[in-house]
């Protein structure tokens, strides 16, 4: 049985959940996260279980700080010593065109990682604080690495090349990699386990971020973020895809740097800019409720959003036998996923009113008359990072057998 730690690290916060794993077992010990590294009012917040949060202030100047803070509370019930912790599992964002799956982290992996921290400037550097953290906290612990954009290197060249000349991709390597690789595979892993096989998916990850990936027998063919996770369907304060030259338009007009640009493309429009400074969905259904036009026009044009990409998705699968919704929104969000199946009622899918208003398990959330299988199934990204790195551990205790 190992315990293993998988860490989430932000620009100001560490998320972080403790398993315990045996194959084809887990058990959340426990999981929380430190809030507001670096600014006054810092705090650990844990969740010992499913139904109680405890919050104590803590000052934290940096990630280091930060994950000691987490292994310090976890010492006093969970691991009575750092020996007991088997791995540390780590999301990181960007794998390039290097890794494909999860990987142990050695120097020449953290070689390519800052090799590519360039294609994410902004979250980038959060990730590698964890790791470099840890390191010197626990310089003896396996780390293994989980990377946003390795489950979409199954794509194909025509899938992700841009139509630009070809030496910015030679010399830059810009191409479609694609985002939330970890939470598309995870759901395609459990509606597969659904459906009895694995099939022609098409995953919706609706939260603050979104995306929508097209899934062919268990590998990512397709998906909506591009070079950046910019691209794509619209998103809680991201526009989305839209024509290249509106950005050149503003500057050019209005005189805006590329930062102030990318500013308003990136944390004031999607959502945010349509509905007038409401980013949460909950928020924007409310309002609509109400009689807000622009918070109506919001919903409408997120769903609109999504059936042309279901559209593009169905006919690159040729079919589809189940679409796939997670994260915040997709979870949670009866009303979105019934205003687009309705849309989507001309490929034979029907889903039941009472089923999609419940709050889901996982859940199938189609009639039994429906061509298609709609599936609502709850992220779990921190699970998959266990898994993958419970997986990894084994191979390395086969490896060291055999060396015997």
């Amino acid at each position: 049985m190992e315990k293993i730690l998988v860490l989430n690290s932000g620009s100001t916060t560490v998320k972080f959940q403790l398993f315990r794993m045996e194959k084809g077992l887990h058990e959340v010990l426990t999981k929380g996260m430190v809030d507001r590294i670096g600014l006054q009012g810092s705090k650990l917040i844990v969740k010992p279980d499913n139904r109680h949060e405890l919050a104590c202030e803590c000052a934290v100047a940096d990630h280091k700080e930060a994950i000691k803070v987490i292994l310090d509370y976890l010492s006093h019930k969970y691991l009575k010593s750092s020996s007991e912790l088997s791995a540390v599992g780590h999301r990181m964002g960007h794998g390039g065109e290097y890794f494909d799956k999860s990987v142990i982290i050695d120097e020449d992996v953290m070689k390519k990682i800052y090799d590519t921290l360039p294609l994410l400037p902004l979250h980038g550097p959060a990730f590698i604080h964890g790791v470099e953290a840890m390191t010197e906290l626990l310089p003896n612990v396996i780390q293994v690495a989980t990377f946003d954009s390795a489950y979409h290197q199954s794509m194909d060249k025509a899938a992700y090349t841009y139509a630009i000349p070809r030496e910015y991709y030679e010399k830059d390597r810009i191409r479609r990699y694609g985002f939330h690789g970890t939470s598309h595979n995870y759901a395609a892993k459990k509606a597969a386990e659904l459906l009895g096989r694995k099939g022609r998916f098409i995953c919706c990850h609706l939260g603050g971020g979104a995306s929508v990936t097209a899934i062919k027998d268990g590998k990512s063919v397709d998906t909506t973020m591009g070079y950046t996770p910019f691209a794509g369907i619209m998103m809680a304060t991201r526009s989305g895809d839209m024509d290249p030259y509106i950005p050149l338009h503003i500057m050019k007009t209005q005189g805006k740097t590329a930062d102030e640009v990318n500013l308003m493309f990136n944390k004031e429009s999607g959502l945010y800019g349509l509905s007038g400074g409401h980013s949460d969905m909950r928020d924007i259904i409310e309002n609509a409720e109400k009689g807000n036009e622009l918070c109506q026009l919001a919903i409408d044009t997120f769903v609109y959003s999504l059936l042309k990409k279901i559209g593009e998705y169905v006919a690159i699968l040729g079919g589809v036998d189940a679409l796939i919704f997670t994260a915040g929104i997709g979870e949670n969000a009866s009303l979105i996923r019934e205003k687009l199946c309705e849309k989507l009622s001309y490929l034979g899918l029907k889903i039941d009113k009472d089923k999609n208003n419940e709050r889901p398990a996982p859940s199938e959330i189609n009639t039994d008359d429906s061509q298609i299988k709609v599936y609502v199934i709850p992220a779990n990204e921190e699970l998959m990072i266990a898994s993958e790195t419970f997986e990894l551990l084994e191979e390395l205790s086969e490896q060291e057998a055999w060396a015997i």
